[in-house]
C-alpha cells in the first residue's frame, strides 16, 4: 500500500514522533541523574559512618588494656564436693 500523504505531512508526523521520543529520553535522563545523586549521597554517608565506626573501634581497642589492668580479677566459685 502506497503512502498517499504529502512530504510535509510525513515530516510533521516524523517531527511529532521525534519530539515524543526526545521528551521520554529527557525524563529518563533526569531519573538516571537523580538516582546517581542519591547513590553518591548514600555512598558518602556510608563512608563517613564506616570511618566513625573504625575510629571508635580503635579507641575502644586502645582503652581495653588500660581497663584490664585496673579491673579486679573475677573469683571462681568454690567447688562443692559431694
Amino acid at each position: 500500500m502506497a503512502d498517499t500523504r504529502s512530504a510535509t505531512e510525513r515530516n510533521a508526523a516524523r517531527t511529532r514522533a521525534q519530539s515524543h521520543f526526545q521528551a521520554a529520553e529527557k525524563r529518563d535522563q533526569l531519573v538516571r541523574d537523580e538516582l546517581a545523586r542519591e547513590r553518591a549521597a548514600t555512598d558518602a554517608k556510608t563512608a563517613k559512618l564506616r570511618a566513625l565506626r573504625l575510629a571508635k573501634e580503635e579507641a575502644d581497642r586502645a582503652a581495653a588494656p588500660a581497663e584490664e589492668a585496673t579491673a579486679p580479677k573475677a573469683r571462681r566459685p568454690k567447688r562443692i564436693v559431694v
